[in-house]
């Protein structure tokens, strides 16, 4: 017994020295939070207030985001772009609340999806983000012209809230073909007829929802799953030979006790 309860607490060690190796980062929980409260201040048009928080999230994010390599250089790239957005849109002196509004939370989601690897806040968009495209092909699917364009702007809108943390969420091919398809309505949004679309709105509705498909499963960092699976099956093996030893003590001293006898 001995033996098992060392190897069991051997395991236990480096099982928890596993788990606390995954805790999240505190320079990016301050970044998250600096990111979320710009965020509230905008939606009460507190822009000089949300401004200075920006503005002190760029010196944290220069200061410990590049020097110290929190992040990864596609996370970098998004965040950097995003907070340009956001920046621009609370100091803009005409800019539409609504859109200031847009391009923060689009910023405030894209930090969420760096730390977030259960349920990210970017997946409570999806009701918007297709009702906002099921409103663009019932539209096209009427021949209304105006009314898809008016939709068609609202959808794009809507999307690009989401986008930068779709670059930091998935993989790039799979952002790739629906951006790809996004381009294409934009472009073509004149050319259409309710046959030619049909088929095309049925399949790029189909592509979106994917996006929101999948990635709220836990995706805890493989080698933890390893040391649990090697943890159970080491367990399992050392009470079998546990168990087999104490067969054979019992039988042994069973033949010694019939020899006395």
């Amino acid at each position: 017994m001995k033996l098992l309860s060392g190897i069991v607490l051997s395991l236990t060690l480096f099982l928890n020295a596993g788990i606390a190796d995954s805790k999240p980062d505190p320079v990016v929980d301050e970044l998250d939070q600096l990111a979320d409260e710009a965020l509230q201040l905008t939606k009460f048009s507190r822009f000089e207030e949300a401004k200075s928080l920006l503005e002190r999230y760029a010196v944290l994010f220069s200061e410990h985001g590049m020097k110290e390599q929190t992040f990864t250089m596609d996370e970098l790239r998004v965040l950097s772009a995003a907070h340009h957005e956001a920046l621009r849109a609370v100091t803009s002196v005409d800019g539409e609340k609504e859109e200031r509004i847009r391009l923060v939370t689009a910023f405030r989601l894209a930090n969420d999806a760096v730390q977030s690897n259960h349920q990210p806040m970017w997946l409570e968009m999806e009701s918007p983000v297709m009702d906002g495209f099921r409103q663009v092909k019932n539209a096209a699917l009427d021949g209304d012209r105006e009314s898809y364009d008016r939709h068609l702007n609202a959808f794009l809108s809507t999307y690009r809230v989401i986008q930068p943390s779709l670059k930091i969420d998935l993989p790039a091919e799979k952002l790739q073909k629906i951006d790809s398809k996004i381009a294409f309505l934009d472009k073509y949004r004149s050319n259409f007829t309710e046959q030619d679309w049909a088929s095309q709105l049925e399949d790029f509705e189909a592509d979106l929802k994917s996006l929101f498909t999948g990635v709220d499963e836990d995706e805890a960092d493989p080698s933890l799953w390893w040391v649990i699976s090697m943890t159970g099956s080491v367990i399992i093996l050392t009470l079998s030979y546990v168990s087999w030893r104490k067969y054979k003590g019992e039988k042994k001293e069973m033949k010694r006790k019939d020899r006395n006898n």
